[in-house]
């Protein structure tokens, strides 16, 4: 069981930065200009700006720390066989453009196709489920029981060429969009080029705050007209996934944890397309490791499912008493 205390988690958080870039896996700070580059690997400033947050924030640690224990709870009482009375939880979502070229301009077609790929991916009927290794059949979600509903799309064009992750697409005061009831609604921001940067999240501590929500570069938000090898949608699969309170799989750290007990332990994150069994050696154990996993870095086309584990952390935070319990009022 990978389990860690509440003071020694935080202070990793608090201690030196991991990040996520799309050359070199490193994230750029919250204040790091958008980097213009090709992108070959896959790039998620999430945990990055998470941690700075939280360094600077005793609010946000605070329900950081709340929302950690209930998801322990929650997972104690679904092994004594208490489950969710009401079912699948249908979040709305409001899809924020902001475009400067035609390109940037995201069509409704293409808002209607990542909202059906995050259905799929989020119910485990994926056309590559039957990917997934028989090593990781017994652990693997299924039907994470969260769909997604497309509410409103809300259109602005800029002048403006990059964005980086400060947070500036969200506020009309800074050139963005502001969020719609971000309580009650799942509000993506799609921005032309974030440089090095696929896209990034706020976790369920930041339930309702101004600057909730996700962020994704253009060129890898859908499938028509997205840039390969990010061209299947699953850059919002994973965002959405940290938005729903899952850390990267291997907890952004050397065999580090992602507060997941059915995910085996990993040295680092995986990129490209592996091969299975990939092996890794953690504390002395050698096993594959879970690349195919939406929460690690390879390519749209290596990942495809989500664990079980997963599946409960998610269901934790959408609960009547869960963080982001918001997304059932609307």
């Amino acid at each position: 069981m990978k389990k860690l205390l509440f003071g020694a988690l935080m202070l990793s958080f608090l201690s030196a930065c991991n990040s996520d870039n799309i050359s070199n896996q490193t994230e750029g700070s919250e204040n790091t200009p958008a980097i213009s580059g090709t992108a070959l690997q896959r790039g998620c400033a999430s945990e990055e700006i998470r941690k700075v947050a939280l360094k600077n924030s005793s609010e946000l640690r605070q329900k950081y720390s709340e929302i950690e224990a209930k998801a322990e709870r929650f997972e104690n009482d679904m092994k004594l066989g208490k489950v969710l009375s009401d079912g699948t939880v249908e979040i709305p979502v409001v899809v924020n453009v902001l475009y400067r070229t035609t390109a940037e301009n995201v069509s409704d077609a293409r808002i209607a196709e990542q909202i059906a790929v995050l259905n799929a991916d989020y119910a485990g009927t994926n056309t590559d489920v039957s990917k997934i290794p028989s090593e990781f059949q017994g652990v693997k979600a299924g039907d994470v029981k969260v769909r997604f509903r497309l509410a409103n799309v809300v259109r602005k064009s800029t002048t403006k060429t990059s964005w980086g992750t400060n947070d500036a697409m969200k506020k009309a005061s800074t050139g963005g969009i502001d969020a719609t009831s971000p309580s009650n609604y799942l509000n993506i921001w799609t921005v032309g080029n974030m440089g090095q940067v696929l896209g990034y999240a706020t976790f369920p501590e930041s339930s309702g705050l101004w600057n909730d929500g996700v962020v994704i570069a253009a060129p890898y938000f859908g499938k028509t007209g997205a840039s390969s090898p990010f061209n299947l949608g699953r850059t919002a699969t994973h965002e959405v996934g940290h938005y729903l309170n899952l850390r990267h799989i291997w907890g952004d750290a050397n065999c580090g944890n992602d507060l997941v007990s059915d995910t085996p332990t990993q040295t680092t994150a995986n990129t490209g397309k592996p091969s299975y069994p990939l092996y890794n050696t953690c504390s002395g154990v050698q096993r594959s490791v879970m690349f195919m996993n939406y929460m690690d870095y390879v390519d749209d086309a290596a990942m495809f499912m989500f664990s079980a584990g997963q599946k409960t952390r998610m269901q934790s935070v959408v609960a009547s008493n869960g963080a982001r319990s918001g997304l059932r009022l609307y």
